[in-house]
């Protein structure tokens, strides 16, 4: 494995590099791509945190833990809710902030705070041909010219190493509450979820958990705030859904916790039997991916975001194929990634554009080669 310990000796690494490197932040997703190991866990520590500023900046191997427990301390967060993979994919190893943004990694409050790429300000990183490339800033007017910044955040390390992020973060809000329903079918949950996205009552998430262990299905909408402000949006939901009333109102900060983590850790696949989909899809289509057969489903994003198990070696993508929006393969074994492929297919001229994004930033197409067609 190949550890740099900083950004010159991760250049001279990837510079000197006779074949494909996979690139390794905290081990935790298991992307399945060949070559010599390139680690960033030397690439670790927090460069600059200003609270007053909601500013951080952070090397990309540092633990996300560490960077959750540094926000807590000044009762701060990273208001896009990174999922934890390890649960799902059964994977050891360690989260790191540059993994999270490598992948766009973001929870059920992107409804409302915006995605991963939507709080980073500012990347450094060691591109294909190894030279180090720095794009953006430490607050959102300083992010000018090309957006690399957006760019890198979801390139899964294709087009270059991260070694430093700069983000914006939030302060943690002091009431979060929950109203649950019991056993809706799909179409009454994708109901609530319009009715409730809709309002003025600033939703912060919205999902449904599948049934488990005998227990009914359960759809949810968060919203967070002043203590005060929850308790009146919560009094003001259940007014809205008069005809359609909640079993369940929870404010127990506990409990909420448990709730929305287990619906952005997906945890009702943890080690059960299957392949695990991640589907992306208007939220109004979420009825035309839930329909297909007899497959379990973990909904966010308001009916956007869809997480299915089904039977080992299933071609999920296929029974999709006319349904607008893209699936990928989160959990399967080694040969139905390699016949199915872990990304969606990209239509023919977004293909050719991602092919020279690629060329122009890793000419010898070493970073991750195959992960993303």
């Amino acid at each position: 494995m190949l550890t740099p310990g900083n950004e010159a000796e991760l250049a001279d690494i990837i510079l000197g590099a006779r074949g494909p490197l996979c690139i390794q932040g905290g081990g935790t997703r298991g992307l399945g791509v060949g070559g010599a190991v390139l680690s960033t866990a030397g690439l670790s520590g927090i460069e600059l945190y200003e609270p007053g500023a909601l500013t951080l900046v952070v090397k990309s191997g540092t633990p996300l833990t560490e960077v959750d427990k540094l926000l807590a301390a000044e009762n701060q967060r990273l208001a896009f809710e990174p999922m934890d993979h390890r649960g799902l994919l059964g994977a050891d190893g360690e989260p790191t902030i540059g993994g999270v943004i490598a992948a766009n990694v973001s929870g059920p409050r992107r409804i409302q705070a915006g995605a991963a790429r939507d709080h980073l300000l500012g990347v450094r990183f060691v591109d294909g041909s190894g030279q180090a490339v720095k794009n953006g800033g430490r607050v959102m007017k300083n992010v000018t010219g090309y957006d690399l910044v957006k760019l890198m955040c979801g390139a899964h390390g294709t087009l270059g190493v991260l070694t430093d992020v700069s983000l914006k973060v939030l302060p943690e809000p002091e009431c979060s509450g929950t109203l649950v329903w019991h056993g809706l079918g799909w179409t009454a949950a994708l109901k609530v979820f319009c009715e409730a996205l809709k309002s003025p009552y600033d939703v912060t998430g919205a999902g449904r958990l599948p049934p488990v262990s005998g227990t009914k299905s359960k759809t949810v909408i968060r919203v967070e705030g002043f203590e005060d402000s929850v308790k009146d949006r919560l009094k003001a939901l259940r007014k809205l859904f008069a005809d359609l009333r909640p079993d369940e109102q929870m404010i127990e900060a506990e409990r909420n916790t448990q709730v929305w983590r287990s619906l952005r850790d997906a945890k009702p696949f943890h080690g059960t039997a299957g392949d695990v989909w991640r589907t992306s899809v208007k939220p109004t289509d979420m009825v035309k991916v839930t329909g297909q057969g007899e497959f379990e489903h973990v909904v966010d994003w308001g009916g956007g975001l869809i997480w299915s198990l089904v039977p080992e070696g299933v071609d999920f993508r296929q029974k999709l194929a006319e349904v607008p929006g893209h699936a990928t393969l989160v959990r399967a074994n080694a040969e139905t990634r390699a016949r199915l492929g872990v990304f969606q297919p990209q239509p023919g001229p977004l293909a050719a554009l991602s092919e020279k994004l690629r060329r122009g930033f890793d000419p010898r197409g070493i970073l991750n080669p195959g992960l993303m067609g």
